[in-house]
């Protein structure tokens, strides 16, 4: 007599568009944050070099007010 209701497939598919779109924001920002990384890691500046330079800087200002 009484017929099953019909499921209505509108918030099953509502809510897979959903997860869908989060996971390919989600793996853009990964992508993003993971390649900066690698940037910042193979562009790193070199702070020894930058150390030693500063230090004969201070060498050389300090040889010419000594003379």
């Amino acid at each position: 007599m009484n017929d099953p209701r019909k499921k209505n497939p509108t918030l099953g598919i509502a809510v897979f568009i959903v997860v869908v779109v989060l996971l390919v924001i989600a793996t853009i920002l990964y992508n993003a944050i993971s390649e900066k990384r690698e940037y910042d890691r193979d562009n790193a500046p070199d702070t020894t070099a930058s150390a030693a330079s500063a230090a004969a800087a201070a060498v050389n200002a300090a040889k010419g007010a000594s003379q």
